[in-house]
């Protein structure tokens, strides 16, 4: 009887352990997603109580609302649209701090980025059609295409004053946020999130991903990076406290014209818009500006390809980079080696430079 007695209470054990087990599981984040910057936002907090979640989510995307309505650039009652109404016209404009901000930060980056992100190209987004939700696949004017290149409009051509008055003498110049405004928005989701008591949430805005803490069970935040040509993540990595990463790719948004594939992402030297490569990925390091470069440096990197990436993460400040080109062969740096978990290999994979 004695080896059945310690059966049942060995059993017993288990089973009251893994009772305890189970209770002491964490909750699951609180959860919501919304459609702000003509993109998905997903929001997973970990709060004292649900009530402080759903009220802290809350705000938050009311003010990513405001700040989208506010920076929109194609419409022309919001505070982008006034500016470039007042700038096509050679009249001086005194735009929102938020606005302000964003130039003043556009401008250093622009500079960072030898000029290959820059926001003063909105009339090459329109012209190309992206500034539409649906691009037009009809013949681009390639006669006003290159008379815009020649122009050279640039962001350092914007005169600020200490006051915060704005003007320029380029009148070609158009003011597009769209490259910058997610990530410097994830900056500031982040420090509201933290105003309110909140110390574990993961933000993405639009695949500008940023962890603030850990998750519940004291685990880093799982993020993944979407495969370019699959609806599935090609490889997933930790993402810590402060951590923010950012893709840019020619998913995105792209028309086909004459049997060739056009994107979003143009390179403001020529005024192209063909895609080079399929996906550009950067990890940055904790910083208070983390979410606005993980937000801006894809662009450069996209643009420039393997042979000048590391030269590009130094410059904007990048901890980690994979690109991904029109083969499928993927490229990094071996910071960003050391982390990635892939779930589709590619076909090759080159560990190069040290930025």
């Amino acid at each position: 009887m004695r080896p059945t007695c310690f059966t049942t209470r060995a059993a017993l054990a288990a089973l009251v352990m893994s009772g305890l087990a189970a209770c002491s599981e964490p909750p699951a984040p609180w959860q919501q997603e919304s459609y702000v910057f003509g993109t998905r936002v997903e929001l997973k907090l970990n709060a004292a109580t649900p009530q402080q979640a759903q009220q802290a989510a809350a705000a938050v995307l009311a003010e990513l609302d405001r700040l989208h309505r506010l920076l929109h650039p194609w419409q022309p009652d919001s505070d982008a649209g006034r500016l470039n109404h007042a700038l096509a016209a050679g009249q001086p404009y005194r735009p929102s701090p938020e606005l302000l901000a964003l130039l003043r930060s556009g401008q250093v980056l622009e500079a960072r980025s030898d000029g290959l992100f820059s926001p003063a190209i909105g009339r090459l987004v329109a012209l190309w059609g992206f500034h539409q939700d649906t691009p037009a696949s009809t013949a681009v004017d390639m006669t006003a295409l290159q008379a815009l290149v020649a122009s050279r409009p640039r962001l350092r051509d914007l005169r600020i004053s200490a006051d915060g008055e704005v003007r320029s003498d380029k009148h070609t110049l158009q003011v597009d946020v769209g490259g910058m405004a997610k990530g410097w928005a994830l900056d500031r989701a982040r420090r509201q999130l933290q105003a309110a008591g909140i110390r574990s949430a993961l933000l993405n805005i639009g695949g500008n991903i940023m962890a603030l803490g850990q998750k519940a069970d004291g685990t880093p935040w799982q993020v993944g990076i979407r495969h370019p040509r699959r609806n599935e993540a090609m490889a997933t990595l930790p993402l810590h406290d402060g951590e923010a990463i950012g893709t840019s790719g020619d998913y995105q948004r792209h028309v086909l014209r004459d049997g060739r594939r056009h994107c979003h992402l143009i390179d403001p030297r020529d005024g192209n818009s063909d895609c080079h490569l399929q996906s550009a990925t950067v990890l940055i390091a904790p910083a208070s500006d983390a979410g606005l470069r993980s937000d801006v440096a894809s662009k450069p990197l996209y643009l420039d390809g393997p042979g000048l990436a590391a030269r590009h993460a130094r410059a904007l400040g990048v901890a980690g980079w994979l690109l991904i080109d029109g083969q499928g062969r993927a490229w990094l740096n071996p910071a960003l080696a050391a982390r990635l978990h892939w779930r589709v290999t590619p076909d090759s994979i080159t560990e190069t430079g040290n930025g």
